[in-house]
């Protein structure tokens, strides 16, 4: 079973390994630091051995990476996995502050039911099954998640059983959530965000988040 070192030190960005097993263009490793998709969140971007990874994906609890056909990798080779850091750190800015809005949502309608979300490098977005319109909660949403992220909590990512690699995060005081994500140390490393309430269909209800970026000096 591969390893999964971006839990342990998500901020990692190579990583010496060995190729573990071949099928074809899919070949799994006895570590990892590239993410897969999972729980809404993208996959990494990035090289194993060199050779750019074309796709991710979990079979079980195992990682499956799928490179070119030509990648002439053998079981046992060593090999450097690389990713687009850049990019990692943007899909963990935008998947916690997705979290925290989530766990806000919760709070301000407890009777909602979430029924989608997907995590990408431009914007984060949380579909809900809900039968009105949710506007007028967005600048209160945003307003204590932002409070939130600016109080640079520490953020505290542990094992609630490890053998099924099922995980949590935790912000004391705030929430104890499982999930099996990218984490970042603190609340801060977020930044600014905004949210924007869309309609994605008759009884569901969209919030998307974006990080607003330092202007240009």
């Amino acid at each position: 079973m591969t390893l999964k070192r971006f839990w342990s030190d998500p901020y990692l960005t190579r990583l010496d390994t060995h190729v573990t097993t071949v099928d074809g263009p899919d070949v799994t490793v006895a570590e990892t630091i590239f993410y897969a998709f999972s729980g809404g969140q993208e996959s990494d971007s990035g090289t194993i051995g060199g050779r750019p990874v074309l796709d991710a994906h979990k079979d079980g609890l195992e990682i499956v990476y799928t490179l070119a056909e030509d990648h002439g990798l053998r079981p046992g080779d060593p090999v450097t996995i690389a990713i687009d850091w850049a990019r990692r750190y943007r899909l963990m800015r935008l998947h916690f502050a997705a979290e925290i809005v989530l766990e806000l949502v919760y709070r301000a309608l407890p009777a909602v039911s979430k029924v989608g979300a997907h995590i990408a490098p431009d914007k984060a977005r949380l579909d809900f099954e809900w039968p009105e319109n949710i506007s007028g909660l967005i600048p209160s949403l945003e307003a204590q998640a932002q409070a939130l992220i600016n109080a640079d909590h520490p953020i505290r990512s542990t094992f609630s059983d490890e053998a099924a690699e099922k995980r949590t995060w935790e912000i004391a005081g705030f929430a104890r959530v499982p999930c099996g994500g990218t984490h970042l140390r603190r609340t801060g490393e977020v930044g600014r965000i905004a949210l924007k309430r869309r309609n994605p269909g008759k009884g569901k209800e969209r919030i998307e988040v974006v990080l607003v970026e330092d202007a240009p000096a």
